[in-house]
């Protein structure tokens, strides 16, 4: 039997990308938790993140010329850059203080929240339209969330205000980023993405570390542990990347899929590394809900795109594509480079590709979020 090496391929990559997404998430926790490598300091831990991203970036730019750099005027830096890494670094500094607080099962299940927050700030900022349908998916996914909130036991509500918070950062970054860099008509890969924004980020970050982390970290005296960080940061790069890859080769579709497999795997795995994190069964049928919610959301945008792809097709190329779909025995895979990052759906907004919690970096015009998600790091 003849193996279908793209398939194979595209597996591998959706494999790498969970074992990724997931490694960077525990490894954030196991590092910054207070009982195991005890390093409670989550801006450190960020601007080591964006520092080791940045220089990265920059070899592969400058040195290598890997890609090329877009023509960056200081209106553009200034009126787009600026904003979006002020809200991206703000989302990671939440986001990884709440490990602090709260077990990492409890925090997957606040993301459920993404789709409601994104939704909210586009609504607000005028890039999508209040409809009903939508409204009673993001209801459905609040009151999942709220169950879930119900039933967890080590219920944390600083650790909670945090998570939340950072979610709501990130789902203005979003909404920024298609008003600001769409507007211009700017795309960025995740090379020049991490090139123009990990920097700015880092500098974002240096202000809160300096009046709230330095004074503890030089009473603490904590030692430094290079393999650890470097490590740490590398993951989450590579989760960049990965992220980068497997929507080359995949489908929307796929894509969710992969990410919802990914969090109940992450779900489970943390309760089995971190045993003080416990999951009743009421934050399972919370979760459950929400993500029913999600699910249905996700199917409305797939929905509109395949609507206006439609309607913006002549009868002959419609002709033509069917019989081609006919031919094609799978449409799981797509060659790489040849698959539309970003999909807008029939009401103007867009179907973002690149969701992952720990990724914000990679550059997102979409304001349909998957449900969970970005390069960036969230592990960053």
């Amino acid at each position: 039997m003849m193996l279908n090496k793209p398939l194979v391929l595209t597996y591998v990559y959706l494999l790498i990308y969970i074992l990724l997404s997931s490694g960077v998430i525990l490894y954030n926790k196991w590092v910054l938790s207070p009982k195991y490598f005890k390093f409670p300091f989550p801006i450190t831990l960020t601007m080591i993140h964006m520092g080791f991203s940045g220089v990265v970036a920059f070899f592969l730019v400058r040195v290598l010329k890997v890609v090329s750099p877009i023509k960056m005027t200081i209106e553009i830096y200034s009126t787009c850059v600026i904003p979006i890494s002020a809200f991206f670094a703000s989302s990671l500094w939440f986001g990884n203080t709440a490990y602090l607080h709260i077990s990492v099962a409890f925090i997957q299940m606040l993301k459920a929240l993404m789709p409601v927050a994104t939704f909210m700030m586009a609504v607000i900022c005028g890039t999508d339209k209040l409809r009903c349908d939508v409204f009673l998916n993001m209801l459905l996914v609040s009151v999942g969330v709220v169950i879930s909130s119900y039933g967890e036991i080590h219920f944390n509500v600083i650790g909670t205000v945090y998570q939340v918070t950072g979610i709501f950062a990130e789902a203005l970054r979003l909404v920024l980023t298609q008003v600001l860099l769409q507007k211009k008509g700017l795309t960025l890969n995740p090379i020049t993405s991490l090139y123009y924004i990990a920097p700015c980020s880092f500098v974002f970050l240096f202000v809160p570390w300096y009046f709230l982390e330095k004074p503890q970290m030089e009473v603490s005296q904590i030692q430094f542990n290079f393999l650890i960080f470097f490590s740490n940061a590398l993951c989450a790069l590579a989760l960049n990347f990965s992220i980068f890859l497997v929507i080359g080769r995949t489908g929307a579709v796929t894509f969710r899929v992969a990410g919802v497999l990914k969090d109940w795997i992450l779900i489970a795995l943390s309760t089995v590394i971190f045993p003080e994190s416990i999951i009743t069964g009421l934050n399972i049928i919370g979760y459950a809900v929400a993500l029913c919610g999600v699910v249905m959301y996700n199917y409305l945008k797939v929905k509109d795109v395949n609507a206006a792809q439609l309607s913006s097709e002549t009868l002959p190329e419609r002709i033509v594509k069917d019989w081609k779909l006919e031919k094609k025995s799978s449409d799981i895979f797509v060659p790489a480079g040849g698959h539309d990052n970003n999909i807008r759906g029939g009401n103007g907004s867009t179907l973002d590709l690149n969701a992952d919690e720990a990724a914000p970096l990679i550059p997102s015009s979409r304001l349909s979020h998957i449900g969970r998600s970005q390069l960036t790091t969230h592990t960053a």
